[in-house]
């Protein structure tokens, strides 16, 4: 405590310590967050990790931008308007398989049926990101160029 504390306190022949241990610093324990800058973020990648009774470890996310990359194709032929030869999640190993951990998310953007040839298509996007640095435009572009080829062991047709 100050002395000018204790001094106005008439009590200028004693010596006191104040510390306290916050809130903050408690969850910090109890979730296992390294920073506590995270509290005071507005990314819902933080805030969603969280519901009000439950105890969770913080699952750490990337700092760094993603590098969004779209890949569209025919997922059957005119003389075959079956699609259930199409598995989507053949398609979600493949890009992983493919890209590794640089993938963070897949999803399914556009599909749409052509009304004269009865083709199926399907516009995915891919999220790629890394943990520890930014990623290039030219690395993704490589790893792109690999899942289009790959896409084809699928019987599918690149758009």
């Amino acid at each position: 405590i100050h002395e000018q504390v204790l001094h106005l306190s008439n009590r200028s022949d004693r010596r006191g310590w104040a510390f306290g241990l916050g809130l903050e610093r408690l969850a910090m324990i109890l979730f296992k967050i390294p920073d506590i800058r995270l509290f005071w973020t507005e990314d819902e990648r933080f805030h969603r990790q969280f519901k009000e009774g439950q105890i969770v470890e913080f699952q750490p996310y990337s700092k760094f931008p993603p590098v969004f990359k779209d890949i569209a194709f025919w997922t059957n032929d005119e003389k075959t308007t079956n699609q259930d030869d199409f598995v989507e999640n053949d398609f979600f190993d493949l890009v992983r398989s493919t890209a590794g951990d640089l993938v963070e998310k897949i999803e399914l953007i556009d599909s749409f049926t052509h009304p004269k040839t009865g083709r199926s298509s399907r516009c995915y996007r891919i999220s790629y990101r890394s943990m520890d640095r930014n990623l290039t435009n030219e690395e993704i572009d490589g790893l792109q160029f690999k899942v289009r080829d790959e896409t084809a062991t699928l019987g599918c047709e690149l758009r």
